[in-house]
């Protein structure tokens, strides 16, 4: 007897994990030597519809089990009558009388508690075929309570799936409060939606199991004045049809409306007459699966009959026949082999036509929807693969689930009357009509994304004339239902209400007047770094080459290294400005050179180009360059009255409040920015782009963008209408709206400093070239520092054909080629002027002519001249008879 009550434990354990099978009973699987009976016990409530169908389908099972296995098993039936005391009563009678090994039955948990604590002490096992017994009561009674029939509740699962094929968001759910069981499918609800994130209740209905025949039309006609037209139903059969007779004459089966049921109800719809059907047309139902094996369906039909012929009209098992035939079949077998897991995951789709109603398909959880449950099915995520379904009222489109509220009080939005920007936010007394008008960018914003919600909203606008803190904690009194403004996202704000997500940029920034800035080193920006080097490296090569072509017929550019050296440094830099070519000796450099000069005028031009334009388009640089400068120098910074600026400057930012000063209108600001009564102003990033675009040519922003988050929508804490908002916000953005908006309202801000100070030619001083000085001034000190003859000239004579400089410590000697007619060099001895010439071409000569006139036939000198202090060397150039040019 143990041994048997332990096996049946063990197989029965399994359904603590409600897991239920088909069980294929082999008559080799079953132990022949056991000669005891088998005695089995089961309570059904033979009043109702599920109690009648479980004991027919029970006595089939214990058929087909003794014609496979022949063995010895009894099955005794009693009726609970749907009592607990009657219920208590059988439980005892069965264990005590008839010494059952096992006890099924029991379709309410009244009953599966009663008759659990009698099983548990007699240490009999109870299996239960209600579908929804708690846990408490499965760990209370272990090992001696189980479930038999697999649990439903996944199948809020599948209509959550079915609201969101239609892109219904919102649903009330109604439900008959039996039981703590009947409850129990509200937190596996819940789970769902949270899943799906895109569904949520609208409202809950509790219907008493006594609802009377006035308290039921009024719980539906207050239902009825509410937007949600979707509906899902959660109760007893008979509760349901009650329900569906009265919304069916209160006109809530009409077009709009979608009623969805639970499986308490579907999994009972074959047993209902075809006038019933006529007020529940249109209803979609969600029902248990089972594999229909027709075996079973003839038996039961014509044993049903027999047995119970007042239910001829409708002999069809339903589910609770084929959990109950294979709850016996577990229990009358000791071991069982070839188990099949049923889909206890998969739920059929119904649709109440007419006076009967069709099976839609299946929802298989993780798969989606289908027509067939095969290897070869193909699953689609959306019910509309399924086919047309009829809607109540026979539509021709499906309902978009939600209405206009016949009751509907219109959402009070406040809106701050002391906004700083009018773009954005203006309420105005309107002397026509006497009434107020709400303008700017907000306030369409917001008209456009009402449009976009998936239900009607009406909605009032109200003035509020304070802070804009207060102005969001007048949500928390319940004073308005929504804010709408140019309200900053800011965190103490969310003590009072919620934040819709920001529909405009985040961020705080720093305007601060402008000044004009041209660098020191604004002569080297027209090219980069690698032009220049590219420019010199091409200039010393051209240079070479002119030298290695020249250097055997021109003695002078030959001589030591570091001569040759600066020879062609020279070159690579003065080549360009040759003009006689009669001074070179071949045509390969004269062609070297017209190459070089034709790159070197268009490289000129581009850089004179470049440099022209940088010079023209002012470079406008911020004063300031950052708030430490202003905080550390206790300098004045402005910000919006009323805003929450005000305290992040001086909570975050460090500023003192005396060096913080409000106003009240961008005008405000620009005076006093630029009669420098503050030094910056702090402003969220919306409004930067309305100042910037209105003053455009006096002030720049500076320093980093701080933390800020934002312009929102306000709403009531854990308001469902949050992600209902966001979501018609994102909307709005992506299809274009937002910017057309943004466009029409803040973009046709208009420049007004057309005649700004800024705009004048602006003369450039020595800070833009004194690098460029500073550079030619220490080349002239370091380059050929021989050349230099400094302080005094005691004498200086010529012999012969030479000129003779001397500054008392050390004599230069120079040798012309020319030839001096008048010794001028003697007329300056007493003082300033000009001491000598020296020729560098052999063929030529020179004549010197008296007065300080003279007439060369040379074209290549270098002349020394004295300016009290130095004698200074000096390069040039010349044409016979047109005197000297090209001074280096």
């Amino acid at each position: 007897m143990k041994n048997k009550l332990m096996s049946i434990i063990v197989i029965f354990t399994i359904c603590l994990f409600k897991i239920p099978f088909i069980v294929k009973i082999d008559a080799k699987s079953i132990r022949s030597n056991s000669s005891d009976p088998f005695v089995i016990g089961a309570i059904v409530d033979m009043s109702s519809r599920v109690g009648k169908e479980a004991r027919v389908a029970m006595e089939i099972a214990i058929d087909d089990f003794r014609a496979k296995t022949n063995q010895n098993l009894t099955l005794y039936t009693t009726n609970s009558k749907g009592n607990i005391v009657q219920a208590i009563h059988e439980a005892t009678y069965l264990i005590e009388t008839h010494k059952v090994e096992a006890i099924l039955g029991l379709h309410t948990l009244k009953e599966v508690v009663s008759v659990a604590e009698v099983c548990s002490e007699a240490q009999v096992p109870t299996f239960s075929l209600f579908d929804s017994v708690p846990q408490w009561a499965l760990d209370q009674w272990a090992p001696f309570l189980f479930q038999a029939s697999p649990s439903q509740f996944s199948q809020t699962k599948a209509f959550v799936a079915i609201l969101e094929s239609y892109g219904w968001s919102r649903f009330t759910f109604i439900y008959e409060d039996t039981n703590s069981a009947s409850t129990q499918i509200i937190p596996h609800l819940m789970e769902a939606i949270k899943e799906s994130s895109t569904v949520e209740i609208s409202s809950i209905v509790k219907l008493s199991p006594l609802s009377s025949s006035f308290s039921l039309p009024k719980e539906l006609e207050r239902i009825s004045k509410e937007q949600c037209r979707v509906f899902l139903l959660h109760s007893s059969l008979e509760t349901g049809v009650r329900l569906f007779q009265n919304a069916k004459n209160m006109g809530m089966m009409e077009k709009g409306y979608v009623w969805i049921t639970t499986s308490l109800i579907t999994d009972l719809l074959h047993t209902l007459n075809s006038s019933t059907f006529s007020t529940m047309e249109g209803v979609l139902g969600i029902g248990s699966f089972f594999s229909q094996f027709d075996e079973f369906t003839t038996k039961f039909q014509k044993k049903f009959k027999l047995e119970q012929p007042e239910e001829e009209e409708n002999n069809i098992p339903g589910v609770f026949a084929v959990q109950a035939y294979d709850a016996t079949l577990i229990v009358a077998s000791l071991q069982f082999v070839d188990q099949k897991p049923i889909a206890s995951h998969i739920f059929p789709i119904i649709n109440v036509i007419g006076k009967y109603y069709r099976e839609l398909g299946f929802w298989s959880e993780g798969l989606g929807f289908s027509e067939f449950i095969n290897e070869k099915t193909t699953y689609d995520t959306c019910l509309k693969s399924l086919g047309y379904i009829f809607w109540p009222g026979k539509p021709l489109h499906t309902p978009i689930g939600w209405a206009i509220p016949t009751n509907a009080n219109p959402l009070r939005v406040g809106v701050p009357t002391m906004a700083m920007f009018k773009k954005f936010v203006e309420v105005k007394y309107d002397h026509k009509n006497h009434n107020l008008t709400y303008k700017g960018y907000s306030i369409e914003l917001f008209k456009e994304t009402i449009k976009l919600l998936p239900y009607y909203l009406p909605y009032e606008f109200h003035p509020f004339n304070g802070t804009y803190d207060s102005l969001v904690e007048q949500v928390y009194l319940k004073k308005f239902d929504v804010i709408v403004g140019d309200v900053s996202v800011v965190s103490r704000r969310y003590k009072y209400a919620e934040f819709t997500h920001p529909y405009t940029e985040t961020g705080l920034v720093m305007i601060v007047p402008v000044t004009s800035y041209h660098g020191q080193w604004l002569f080297v920006k027209p090219f980069t770094l690698s032009m220049w080097a590219l420019t010199i490296l091409i200039n010393i090569y051209n240079a070479f080459v002119i030298w290695l072509i020249e250097h055997k017929n021109t003695p002078e550019i030959g001589g030591s290294a570091l001569n040759r050296t600066g020879i062609l440094l020279s070159l690579a830099f003065t080549r360009m400005f040759f003009t006689n070519g009669d001074e070179v000796h071949s045509n390969l450099t004269r062609m070297t050179t017209v190459a070089w000069l034709l790159a070197a005028i268009i490289i000129g031009q581009c850089y004179t180009a470049s440099l022209t334009s940088m010079l023209t388009v002012k470079r406008l640089i911020p004063k300031v360059a950052d708030f430490e400068t202003l905080k550390n120098g206790n300098a004045v910074v402005g910000y919006g009255q009323g805003a929450h600026v005000a305290s992040y400057l001086v909570d975050v930012l460090g500023f003192k409040n005396r060096n913080i000063r409000a106003f009240t209108s961008p005008e405000g600001y620009a005076r006093a920015l630029k009669n420098r009564e503050i030094s910056a102003v702090f402003l969220e990033a919306p409004f930067t782009k309305l100042f910037l675009a209105k003053y455009c040519k006096s002030f720049i922003t500076a320093g980093p963008t701080f933390g800020d988050g934002g312009f929102a929508f306000v709403l009531p804490k854990g308001s469902p209408m949050v992600a209902d908002f966001t979501k018609a916000l994102l909307n709005v953005s992506e299809s274009g709206t937002l910017q057309e908006i943004e466009r029409r309202m803040i973009g046709s801000e208009k420049c007004v400093e057309m005649d700004s100070d800024h705009d004048e030619y602006e003369s450039l001083g020595l800070g833009s070239f004194w690098s460029l000085l500073v550079l030619t001034n220490v080349k002239k000190y370091f380059v050929n520092p021989r050349k230099r003859i400094s302080r005094k000239v005691s004498d200086h004579h010529h012999a012969g054909n030479a000129i003779h400089a001397y500054d008392g410590h050390q004599q230069e000697q120079f040798s012309p080629c020319c030839h001096v007619t008048n010794g001028s060099h003697e007329r300056y001895a007493d003082g300033l002027g000009f001491l000598g010439i020296y020729g560098l071409d052999l063929d030529r000569t020179l004549d010197v002519i008296g007065s300080g006139s003279w007439s060369f036939s040379l074209q290549r000198l270098q002349i020394f001249w004295y300016d009290g202090s130095s004698i200074w060397l000096y390069l040039g150039y010349v044409f016979d008879g047109f005197g000297l040019v090209n001074w280096l």
